[in-house]
């Protein structure tokens, strides 16, 4: 399954260094969690305002991951969102692999029955 990543800017230039940055860090979010097929990152920014990063992930099932910074620049606040969303992911991964066995029967072993001697 491929990832689909589409970054955007508002009110600022993507140049190719950032946007091979954002690309750099959220090619690894399949590794936190396997259903992850699209992810968008928005950099926002404008005159006499600090940037800030939104990366909006999503998966299998309309799951919606988002996280949200705003940093001194771009690549710090893309640093910082992108690790905000790493520990979703990996929330929901435990999350799930905890719960896959909840809730069945536990088996306790029959009692061992000793013959008397008469």
């Amino acid at each position: 399954m491929d990832l689909q990543v589409e970054i955007t800017g508002k009110h600022v230039e993507i140049t190719d260094a950032l946007r091979k940055h954002a690309q750099d860090k959220v090619v690894k979010f399949p590794r936190y969690y396997s259903s992850v097929t699209h992810v968008q990152v928005v950099i926002e920014g404008g005159k006499g305002q600090l940037p800030s990063v939104e990366i909006i992930a999503r998966a299998e099932h309309n799951k919606v991951f988002v996280a949200t910074e705003t940093g001194a620049d771009a690549y710090t606040a893309i640093d910082l969102a992108a690790h905000k969303l790493e520990r979703q992911l990996t929330k929901m991964k435990t999350k799930e692999r905890d719960n896959k066995y909840a809730g069945g029967a536990v088996v306790t072993p029959p009692e061992s029955v000793e013959e008397e001697e008469v």
